[in-house]
């Protein structure tokens, strides 16, 4: 069977080395892992996860009543938190996951991207999946403090996607291209599921063992606040975690995916 998260990493490891913009990226630091979405569904392909985001302030929920807009109850104070992601020792801080087998669906020539790829849209339909690949590592910031954002217009509000970000990463993806890689590195993205299964008997990814659940950002309740609560008020509690907070390599394991469910390989 193909590790289909495997191979994307391989795909990774020589995009970035070809391509000066995304030279800064430490592939040691990033964890590319699988999430299952059916072919006729809609939805994102895939998503880039920051695992460097601070702790948050204190806060709370709160609900008024409609007519006197008096405080009725609110939550516990609480902070947001990230999971801590460590494989072999090394922290990863930034998690890339696949959308398994909407991904492999993609087509250049069924896309608004189309547009930007010229002839290559019909030619050569599987590069959309290239360019969602390019896409996600572009998502990842030089200073590793978030998810990349650009200033919309000049303006202070910021965005994480624009006309300029779809631009840039076909710029890139026609770079990466043109730079002459090794094509057979990139046979897979030729094939959607179907042929994918086809030709290698089954479609496996690395998952996290709490499948279909993974590292996120988390509400933590703050006792100390918590404490002081005003009368009166209908306290609510902050739902208490369930998943792990500190993620290592005994929590990751590897599935295989079908159209409609995935089962954990022997493999």
């Amino acid at each position: 069977m193909i590790n289909y998260t495997e191979r994307i990493t391989q795909v990774m490891h020589d995009v970035v080395a070809r391509t000066p913009a995304l030279s800064f990226i430490d592939l040691r630091e990033v964890l590319v892992f699988g999430r299952h979405g059916r072919t006729d569904a809609d939805g994102a392909f895939a998503t880039c996860h920051c695992l460097t985001l601070p702790e948050t302030e204190p806060g709370y929920y709160f609900w008024r009543d409609r007519v006197t807009g008096e405080l009725t109850r609110r939550s516990e104070w609480f902070v947001t938190k990230t999971p801590e992601v460590r494989l072999e020792g090394t922290r990863i801080k930034y998690l890339i996951s696949f959308v398994l087998p909407r991904f492999c669906q993609q087509r250049l020539d069924r896309s608004w991207k189309a547009e930007l790829y010229g002839d290559a849209a019909n030619h050569s339909p599987w590069v959309a999946k290239l360019d969602t690949i390019i896409h996600e590592l572009y998502h990842i910031d030089p200073a590793a403090s978030g998810i990349r954002q650009f200033a919309a217009d000049g303006a202070r509000a910021r965005r994480t996607h624009g006309p300029e970000f779809y631009e840039t990463v076909a710029a890139m993806t026609r770079a990466y291209l043109a730079s002459k890689p090794d094509l057979a590195r990139l046979e897979f993205l030729r094939m959607d599921f179907t042929g994918l299964q086809t030709r290698y008997g089954g479609v496996l990814a690395t998952t996290f063992k709490n499948f279909p659940s993974f590292p996120q950002r988390y509400m933590a309740p703050c006792e100390t606040l918590s404490a002081n609560e005003p009368e009166g008020v209908k306290i609510e509690p902050v739902k208490r975690l369930t998943q792990p907070v500190l993620y290592t390599e005994r929590d990751l394991n590897i599935r295989q995916f079908t159209d409609g469910a995935t089962v954990r390989s022997s493999q």
